[in-house]
């Protein structure tokens, strides 16, 4: 047993020659959200990727529950951001829930009754249901974010891992989602997400702040400062902030 979820000791992550995350040292709590927050480009994707086991480190160490991150995939479901889909892929709603037990079921996919209700469970907690039988290319990107949560949550799982889980999501998703991210400690869940929303860090249990290395970590109320939020965003990125933090570079 552990009482972290991620524990990370001078963590370096790279892709080829370009280094994402310079070393950096940092724990997660387990149980609760935590909030991954800083610029666009500052790491903190490629940091979702090495807590689901996806990217190894390059440098020091990290264990997810007390162990390897590819070691415990399946105890963790991973959420990307929606994309835009093809009219060429006729896929359900239902069907793209279900795909989320198929790590359960393996390669014959002889689902029980146990998995159509996680799957029902999944579009009823995600106010899809009525959607089931619709086409993804047919959706709203609200409502296509919507089905990849569900189809997350479908997973058995002890970790959600969300990719910028609320940007331009319109207001009835992005308060469904929200809703999810804070009621996943009442199954013993832990939450961790990426976001620009300062507000969505504050409200969280947890956070990272984020530059191209780790500033800061704990409460909110001790890492969400005016002079860590100017470190990580860049002196002066602050002016007139309206609650939303993006890249003061960026166009």
């Amino acid at each position: 047993m552990t009482d972290n979820l991620a524990v990370a000791r001078d963590l370096e992550l790279s892709y080829g020659s370009h280094v994402a995350l310079r070393a950096s040292s940092f724990e997660i709590p387990l149980v609760g959200a935590t909030a991954v927050i800083g610029p666009n480009g500052s790491g903190k994707s490629t940091l979702l990727s090495a807590l689901a086991g996806l990217v190894p480190a390059t440098g020091g160490t990290l264990t997810v529950l007390g162990r390897d991150p590819a070691a415990v995939r399946n105890r963790i479901s991973y959420v990307l951001q929606a994309t835009p889909v093809s009219v060429g892929v006729p896929i359900t709603v239902r069907e793209a829930v279900m795909m989320g037990r198929y790590p359960r079921v393996g390669l014959f996919r002889r689902f029980s009754k146990a998995d159509h209700a996680a799957v029902d469970g999944a579009m009823a907690h995600m106010a899809i249901t009525d959607l089931a039988d619709r086409h993804l290319y047919e959706l709203s990107g609200g409502q296509r974010q919507r089905v990849l949560v569900a189809q997350g949550i479908a997973q058995e799982h002890e970790v959600l891992l969300l990719d910028e889980p609320l940007t331009g999501l319109d207001i009835t998703s992005a308060r469904t989602i929200d809703d999810l991210i804070h009621g996943q400690r009442a199954d013993g869940c832990s939450v961790v997400l990426t976001t620009h929303d300062l507000d969505e860090a504050r409200a969280a249990d947890w956070v990272v702040l984020v530059s191209g290395q780790v500033i800061a970590y704990g409460p909110a109320d001790q890492v969400c400062t005016r002079r860590n939020l100017e470190v990580a965003f860049g002196l002066g990125s602050l002016h007139d902030w309206d609650g939303f933090l993006n890249d003061p570079h960026e166009p």
